[in-house]
């Protein structure tokens, strides 16, 4: 796991994951955008104050509570960019690190689709869960660690195995090895919980997970399936 999540950092912005790179960053921000000026747009449109004061107080609230929610959202709009953009990732790795394996096979859309809907609204549920954690002192670091954990771990390392395998042979190939894919999931999290860096999220949660993938399937006895 941890050379898995090293080569990941090492390949983020080498120069055929560099397009992509800009992909992530330019489809985040711009999701972020989009919901920063949805919500003070909805604020300046349903609250009209009689006295400039309490506008200016409201803006500045307004403010601070928007910030507290696009921290919130990070973790689900990386998981609609990570439904973008993860099988362009995955064969940039493949190709330049694993030439001699065949190569894994993109998700069909009626397929991709369902996936990242679900993914989305996993990821969306389990930081609802984590936020009302936060009002309980102590453990709302640990709570973000452990439910981002499990659930990015997951379905990034599924997604990753189904390149290779059918859908209830990937989520067997990623039970029959939960621990090692829950520590990578902690990575994960602990790699989004950094402002900033967290945008590059897909890009590290995909190249590590594919890496992580090959590793386990040369150690393991589960064949590859249809």
């Amino acid at each position: 796991m941890i050379s898995s999540a090293l080569r990941a950092l090492s390949q983020i912005f080498q120069p055929e994951l560099r397009a992509i790179f800009w992909k992530t960053l330019g489809y985040t921000l711009a999701l972020l955008l989009l919901v920063w000026l949805a919500l003070n747009g909805a604020v300046a449109w349903f609250v009209a104050l009689p006295y400039p004061w309490l506008d200016t107080a409201l803006s500045i609230l307004t403010g601070i509570g928007v910030i507290f929610v696009l921290g919130f959202l990070v973790a689900p709009v990386t998981a609609v960019i990570a439904g973008l953009l993860q099988d362009d990732i995955a064969e940039v790795v493949e190709r330049s690190d694993y030439p001699a394996d065949p190569p894994g096979r993109a998700l069909p859309l009626a397929q991709a689709v369902p996936q990242a809907i679900k993914f989305t609204g996993i990821v969306i549920l389990g930081n609802l869960l984590a936020l009302f954690l936060l009002l309980v002192p102590g453990v709302n670091l640990v709570a973000f660690l452990l439910v981002n954990g499990y659930l990015l771990g997951r379905e990034f390392f599924e997604f990753a195995a189904m390149r290779f395998r059918a859908p209830e042979e990937a989520k067997a190939f990623r039970r029959a090895h939960r621990g090692t894919v829950f520590l990578a999931g902690l990575a994960i999290a602990g790699f989004l919980a950094i402002p900033l860096l967290n945008l590059l999220t897909p890009i590290f949660a995909t190249v590590m997970m594919v890496h992580l993938n090959k590793r386990l399937t040369y150690r393991s006895p589960v064949p590859l399936g249809g």
